[in-house]
Order: C-alpha cells, then structure tokens, then sequence
C-alpha cells in the first residue's frame, strides 16, 4: 500500500481505510507518522525501514514477516511511502505471499516524481516541452551508483529525467549526463523531504546543481527532476537556494 510522498494527507481513501481495518501494520521509513496513528490501538506496529548505509531489517526477513504475520494475524497491511510500484521492492513481497498462498491487493499511492513536480509547480510532461518522462533509480539497493543505466540514452532524451535516491550520486549522474550531451545549462531541481513540512527546493542548472546541493548541505531524501520543463514555471532557473513552506512560491528566480 502506498503512503505518498510524506504529505499524510496525499494517502488515498482506499488505503486509509485498509490501515483502520489492518490487524499488522509493516511501515517504511518515510511513511508519515500520521498515518500510523490511524492504524486500531490493538494493531501491530512494526518498523522495516531502510536507510542509506543502514538496513533496519533485510529484505528476507520483511518477506517472512509479511507471510509469517499474515498467517498468525489476520490482515496485513506493508506500508510503503510513495507508490509500492516505483522503487519499492514490490515483486520480491509479491512472490513471497503468493508462493505461501497469501490472497493480496496492491493500493496504489503518489510517487515522489508527480509529487516533487507538483509541489515546485511544474508539470512533467509540459505539452510542447516535453512528452516523455524518466523515472530512473539513481543509486541501486547497495547504495551504488546504478550500473544499468544507459547514460547516453537518458543524456540524449527529449524530456524529463527524474532520479529518485540521487543525493548520495548526485555528482556521478549530472557528470554523467553533462559528459554524454546533455546540455549543462538546463534547469534542474533537488526537492528534499517532498510534501514533508520540511521539504526544500534546490533550483540550478543540471551542470551546477551538484555543487549547490552539497554546499546547502542537501540530504537524503530528494528527488532530482531536470529537463526543458522546468523553465516553464518561471521566467529564469538559475535560480537561488530555497527553502519553503507550502504557502510559498517554489522557486526563488534571479530577477
């Protein structure tokens, strides 16, 4: 089940209701603390969030756990934030519960990308700017650099790239797009903690945003979204650092 991006209010109706109704609640990291308050008093709590450098539980041990609990408890619900399909594992806990014969549903939720996008005002696929989207793993389950992707592939691509778990490699990947064609001037976005009351927008160009972003001391988690869209929310996108609440403009331009 998808928790959204960080914002509890962005969790659809569907999967409140599942979280009220669930006997066993296994939650990410990034699931807001909100919404595990509206898990029933009586509920099973249990924490399986990863985080760079540091595995809570392996990945074995969250699949024995969703058949083992499903089995002795009842209902499951595995709380994932964002959407359960993008990054999120979703295949190897599929095959688990249904080789142990575990009937389940998917609820889907809002990926950081649409959300990241949203919250700094642009659109994704702007008619006329874009009409395709990436969604690409910077780093993979190791916290290395991704080895499959094909950089002169996404380097030459007439849309929007968006990377999620980009900050520990956010050097590699704007080298390695610059490097490869892509233009180092085009506007580029880092949004920290995305719909948290935390979150930040970093506002560059893709051949500086790198440097920006560690000397503002960007961390974990972000999502880096560059391409010709991101122009379209402003006038200018050498833009400034910034930092936000939600009653106020996404991007700091020069003027």
């Amino acid at each position: 089940m998808g928790a959204g991006p960080g914002d509890p209010e962005l969790v659809t109706l569907k999967a409140l209701r599942r979280l009220r109704e669930a006997d066993v609640v296994i939650h990410d990291r990034l699931v807001p603390i909100e919404l595990l308050h509206e898990a029933r008093p009586d509920a099973e709590i249990i924490d399986a969030g990863k985080s760079p450098g540091r595995h809570c539980l392996p990945q074995p041990e969250i699949n024995w756990l969703l058949v083992d609990r499903a089995r002795r408890r009842g209902r499951v619900v595995r709380l994932k934030g964002g959407d359960p399909a993008v990054f999120g594992r979703l295949a190897e806990e599929i095959e688990a519960v249904s080789k142990a014969g575990i009937p389940f549903e998917i609820v889907p939720g809002v990926t950081a990308a649409t959300a990241a996008a949203a919250r700094a005002g642009i659109s994704l696929t702007e008619r006329g700017h874009a009409s395709m989207v990436v969604l690409a793993a910077a780093t993979d389950h190791t916290g290395r650099v991704a080895s499959g992707l094909d950089w002169g592939l996404l380097a030459q691509a007439e849309g929007t790239l968006a990377f999620y778990m980009g900050v520990r490699a956010l050097e590699t990947v704007t080298a390695s797009l610059t490097a490869l064609g892509r233009d180092p001037r085009e506007p580029a976005i880092l949004v920290e903690r995305v719909g948290g009351a935390d979150e930040r927008v970093i506002a560059s160009r893709l051949g500086q945003i790198a440097a920006v972003a560690r000397a503002a001391g960007a961390q974990s988690p972000a999502m880096l979204i560059t391409g010709p869209v991101v122009r379209v929310g402003g006038p200018d996108t050498a833009c400034h650092l910034v930092g936000r609440t939600a009653a106020e403009p996404a991007l700091a331009r020069d003027v």
